[in-house]
C-alpha cells in the first residue's frame, strides 16, 4: 500500500515538472506558484522513494550474486554488500514513513507570536523579554526575520505583551510547540531577600494567514486611533499613529502603535486580527473531535503549562514529552534546536502510533 501511494507521489511529482515547463502555466503567477509549492512539498519524498527503489534493486542483484558459485572472499564481500544494502533499505523505509505522514498545512507559514506577561507581575514582565529574546535568536539561527508588531514594556524593561512576526519558511513548523504556559523558577532583580520565586509568562503562536483565507470585510470592523505610549503608559509622540481594530462579529481586537505611520499600524493589526480570528476558528474545529485523543505535544492552548525554566539548577524541563536539559543559558540564548527536534520526533511518533493501530 505504501509503495502504491509513493508511486502516485512520484507521478505527480513528474507531472508537476512538465506543467512547470508549460508556457501557459509560466503566464500565471498563481499557478505557478501553486504547482511550484506543491512540487517543492513533495520533493524530499520524490528523493527517498527514488533511493529506495535504487537500494532495492542492488540488494536483489546482490542476492542474486549470493546464489551463484563464489570463492570464499567474494562471498564475503557479497555478504557485507547485503547486509549495508538491507540496513539502508530500513533506514530509507523508516524515513519515508515520516515523509508520508498528514502534513500540517500551516508547517510552511511565518508566524505571529503573542507572549505576555502572567502570574508574577514585574518578574512575569521580565521573563517575558527573556522569552522574547530566545526566540528572536532561535529565529536568527535558522535565518528567518523578527518584526516587532505591538509591544507594551514595564518601567523595568519587561514586556507586559509583546507581539512579533517570524518570517521564514518552516518557522510554524518549529515554533508552534510553543503555545502555553512557560513557568520560571529564579531569583527576581525586585527580591531583596534572595527567595527564589516563580512566575509564569504564556505565549500563543499563530500561522499568519492570507487575505483570501480569512476576509475581513470593511463593514465587519471598527478602525479606532490613538496616540502611541511609552513604558509606564507616558506618551511618545501626539499624533494619532496607533491603531486598534475590532471586529465586530466576534469582539476580537487587535491594536498596533509600532508601525511608521497609521495605514501601516493598521495592516499590522489587521494581520494579528486575521491570524487570531483564523485561530480561534481552528481551535473550534478541533473542539468538534474532543473525544479523540489529543496529542501529546500539540499546539496547546494558554493555559497549559507546558515547560519550567529553573535558574538555580540551570535546568529546563518541557513537560509534555519529560524532557529535561541542564543547559539552560544555552537555551536561552536561542539554542533551542534539540527542544524542537525531541517535539517534532514525540509528534511524529504518536502519527506512526495512530497510523499502525489504525492499519491493524
Amino acid at each position: 500500500m505504501m509503495l502504491d501511494r509513493l508511486q502516485a507521489l512520484a507521478d505527480r511529482y513528474e507531472k508537476l515538472s512538465e506543467l512547470l515547463c508549460d508556457p501557459d502555466v509560466a503566464a500565471d503567477p498563481k499557478k505557478l506558484r501553486d504547482y511550484s509549492k506543491e512540487q517543492s512539498d513533495l520533493q524530499d519524498a520524490y528523493n527517498a522513494f527514488n533511493e529506495y527503489k535504487e537500494v532495492t534493486t542492488q540488494l536483489q542483484d546482490a542476492k542474486a550474486m549470493q546464489a551463484e558459485k563464489l570463492d570464499d572472499e567474494m562471498r564475503e564481500m557479497v555478504k557485507m554488500e547485503i547486509e549495508e544494502l538491507s540496513g539502508r533499505q530500513t533506514e530509507l523505509e523508516e524515513r519515508i514513513r515520516v515523509l508520508m505522514l498528514p502534513k500540517d498545512p500551516n508547517d510552511d507559514k511565518n508566524v505571529i507570536v503573542e507572549v505576555r506577561g502572567a502570574a508574577g507581575g514585574d518578574e512575569a514582565a521580565l521573563f517575558a523579554s527573556d522569552l522574547y529574546r530566545m526566540y528572536t535568536r532561535f529565529a536568527d539561527s535558522q535565518g528567518w526575520r523578527v518584526e516587532v508588531l505591538e509591544a507594551n514594556e514595564n518601567d523595568l524593561g519587561g514586556f507586559k505583551e509583546i507581539i512579533f512576526m517570524v518570517a521564514g519558511k518552516g518557522a510554524y513548523s518549529k515554533l508552534k510547540y510553543e503555545s502555553g504556559a512557560h513557568r520560571v523558577q529564579r531569583i527576581p532583580v525586585t527580591e531583596s531577600g534572595g527567595r527564589i520565586h516563580t512566575s509564569t509568562s504564556t505565549v500563543a503562536v499563530m500561522p499568519e494567514v492570507e487575505d483570501v483565507e480569512i476576509e475581513i470585510l470593511d463593514k465587519d470592523i471598527r478602525v479606532d486611533t490613538f496616540c502611541s505610549s511609552g513604558a509606564g503608559g507616558q506618551s511618545v509622540n501626539t499624533t494619532k499613529s496607533a491603531v486598534r481594530v475590532t471586529h465586530i462579529p466576534t469582539g476580537i481586537m487587535a491594536t498596533c502603535q509600532d508601525g511608521k505611520s497609521q495605514n501601516d499600524n493598521k495592516q499590522k493589526a489587521l494581520q494579528v486580527l486575521r491570524a487570531r480570528i483564523y485561530d480561534i476558528r481552528r481551535q473550534e474545529e478541533e473542539a468538534k473531535y474532543a473525544g479523540e485523543r489529543k496529542s501529546k505535544v500539540g499546539t496547546g492552548d494558554r493555559s497549559e503549562r507546558i515547560r519550567t525554566y529553573n535558574f538555580p539548577q540551570s535546568r529546563v524541563t518541557d513537560h509534555r514529552i519529560g524532557l529535561t536539559l541542564h543547559k539552560l543559558d544555552s537555551v536561552m540564548n536561542g539554542d533551542m534546536g534539540e527542544i524542537v527536534n525531541a517535539l517534532t520526533l514525540a509528534e511524529q511518533t504518536e502519527l506512526l502510533e495512530r497510523e499502525n493501530s489504525a492499519t491493524v
